[in-house]
């Protein structure tokens, strides 16, 4: 197992978000030692669904506007439809996904999670993958979609939805020992 003490990632997420897309893999980061930080727009407990149905309410550790990417070492974005569609009007969340990409710190996102990076103007150029019914927005901001459980692009891992977890942690846990073994370098 990979060892991720020192890693620091920020979450972005606010209400709607796919409550497996956050927790699973925050908590599999975090038994692996990385520490988590749930940012969100209202800073402010956040409504997770399960699908269409209310899941677990989800305290936020923080305001994204007050997020610097300089305190990251990578972001995650997980999905939900109603999550990204808030996300991806959110100046401020555009604002810290261009930061993190361009210090080209891992963007690891999953299912309807890309609409942030289309929004924020990142996508074009870009392989990845998304649940598939946001597959032409991917396109048509000009990203090569893919069909796969993980795609991996340079410092973004992108996947398709909660059944594709477990793959998507083991890419986590890939690029982010990558960031530790850099850093101790």
């Amino acid at each position: 197992m990979s060892d991720l003490k020192g890693i620091r990632v920020a979450i972005l997420a606010t209400d709607g978000v796919e409550q497996a897309e956050l927790i699973e893999p925050r908590k599999f980061m975090e038994q692996l030692g990385a520490k988590t930080t749930l940012l969100s727009p209202k800073a402010a407990p956040i409504q997770a669904m399960q699908h269409d149905e209310k899941g677990e309410t989800i305290p936020a550790d923080g305001p994204v506007e007050a997020a610097n990417a300089q305190d990251y070492d990578a972001v995650l974005l997980p999905g939900g439809a109603l999550n990204a569609d808030k996300l991806r009007m959110n100046e401020e969340a555009r604002r810290f996904v261009r930061e993190m990409d361009r210090a080209q710190k891992p963007v690891a996102v999953i299912c309807h999670g890309p609409w942030l990076l289309v929004s924020a103007g990142l996508a074009k150029g870009r392989r990845m993958t998304s649940y598939y019914t946001i597959q032409d927005d991917l396109r048509n901001a000009g990203a090569e979609w893919r069909d796969e459980e993980v795609v991996r692009d340079k410092n973004w891992i992108s996947s398709r939805q909660p059944s594709d977890i477990p793959a998507f942690n083991r890419a986590i846990a890939e690029i982010l020992t990558d960031v530790r073994a850099k850093r101790a370098a």
